[in-house]
């Protein structure tokens, strides 16, 4: 999501020839071969060593799997961090001719393409967890058919974070909250007007945050449009982009909606403000509600934060996929580690997962499983979001264009409405065509 332009270039060339760089040794056929048969999460693995990459930010995200899993089977997972940007380094890596056991990375249609699925990771299709994932996390880890992917956590939830007590002093109560897009810039000036507490905080400063007012406003594009955009049959450009960023440019911001500093906005300063009262509202994903969890109580949180979904024309929330949600396992050619592989995904979405949710106390991905105790009411209320949740356009796209960085041109006066959805357009097109999608 914080990709540059440059990066997502390279992506593309390096993944155009990431087969002709592999190991030799390794299986031609798609996805390699491992003896397959059933799983026993628990079987011994003493002298087994598997090596699991991982972002910098998210180093620690798995230690509590790895210890446990480590400590029932006598295997060794060793992690190691790759430096960023991570979506750019792990390709060329890889082309270079290493690759791990297991792999964070994200299962969406826009990113799991960049490290050619079919040719080195190991299909997941019938692993004994693929049942027990629920709907949306179902959904994800697919491509052209085949499951390369274990989704571990649940996608990001987008939606509105509020401060309770700025609400408060505007009178708006539970039945005030908006059932849409137009609801919401209302309910912005109502707030704003009553307090004088800018509704929304912008974040300019880091810039991918920018993307969240125009994505929810796109809600309502249909399935045949967003199967159009990938077969070149649609187009960035479309009057309701424009319109979309149009509106964000004039109705938000040029309304006032936003803090003084929109520009340089940071997602720290955005957490903060919302916290003590000097911002509203903040439309942001859940990497924001792991900020409040890592500063404050979930006491302290229910008391401070609320939270709502909103989309273009209705209350639902938009769902994100991200790094950490998706598990990858390579076909490396050697039998032992590939079954010792696909081990660890059964034991993380089997015996362990109750243990592993309730140490990062995050929602589960499996129905049968419930969340960990303690939860702020701000996360159970994304959990009841996502069933219904529409898909944000990483989703949703075969490519994901660096929108955040044409707004951030926009709030500067760089580029128009127009320049802006030709800057995605001509950015979707150039990626998607030199990953060989069909009709581009």
């Amino acid at each position: 999501m914080k990709r540059t332009a440059a990066a997502l270039a390279l992506i593309c060339a390096t993944t155009l020839t990431l087969g002709a760089c592999s190991d030799s040794s390794v299986d031609d056929t798609p996805g390699g071969a491992d003896g397959g048969g059933e799983i026993d999460p628990l079987a011994p693995l003493d002298g087994v060593e598997l090596t699991f990459w991982t972002a910098q930010s998210t180093l620690t995200a798995a230690d509590q799997v790895i210890d446990a899993f480590e400590e029932a089977t006598g295997a060794r997972v060793t992690t190691e961090a790759i430096p960023d940007l991570y979506e750019q380094n792990v390709p060329t890596r890889l082309a270079a001719g290493d690759r791990p056991d297991l792999m964070f990375w994200q299962p969406s249609i826009s990113t799991l393409p960049f490290i050619q699925p079919a040719r080195n990771l190991l299909p997941l299709d019938d692993e004994p967890w693929v049942d027990d994932l629920g709907p949306t996390e179902q959904s994800l880890g697919v491509v052209d058919g085949t499951r390369y992917a274990a989704v571990v956590t649940s996608p990001a939830m987008l939606g509105v974070y509020y401060n309770k007590e700025v609400f408060r002093q505007a009178g708006v109560a539970e039945d005030d909250l908006p059932g849409s897009y137009d609801e919401l810039l209302q309910l912005a000036h109502t707030v704003q007007d009553a307090t004088g507490v800018p509704a929304f905080y912008e974040v300019g400063g880091d810039r991918w945050p920018l993307q969240w007012q125009v994505q929810v406003q796109l809600t309502d594009l249909p399935d045949e449009w967003w199967d159009g955009l990938n077969r070149n049959e649609e187009s960035w450009t479309d009057p309701v982009v424009v319109d979309a960023i149009t509106r964000y440019q004039d109705e938000l911001l040029g309304a006032g909606l936003a803090q003084e500093d929109y520009r340089t906005g940071t997602f720290t300063g955005q957490a903060e403000a919302i916290w003590d009262g000097t911002a509203a509202m903040a439309l942001n994903v859940t990497s924001f509600q792991s900020q409040l969890q890592a500063q404050h109580s979930t006491e302290e949180i229910d008391e401070t934060v609320g939270w709502f979904p909103v989309a273009n024309s209705d209350a639902r929330g938009l769902y994100s996929p991200d790094q950490t949600n998706g598990v990858v396992a390579f076909a490396t050619g050697d039998e032992q580690r590939q079954r010792a592989a696909r081990q660890f995904l059964a034991f993380w979405l089997g015996p362990d997962y109750p243990d592993f949710i309730a140490d990062r106390q995050i929602p589960s991905v499996q129905p049968a499983v419930p969340n960990p105790d303690g939860m702020p009411e701000t996360a159970q209320a994304q959990v009841a979001a996502l069933p219904e949740a529409h898909g944000v356009f990483q989703a949703r796209a075969i490519v994901a264009p660096e929108l955040h960085v044409g707004l951030a041109d926009l709030i500067y006066g760089e580029k128009s409405p127009a320049e802006v959805a030709a800057f995605v357009e001509n950015q979707f097109d150039d990626i998607a065509r030199a990953q060989g999608a069909d009709g581009f």
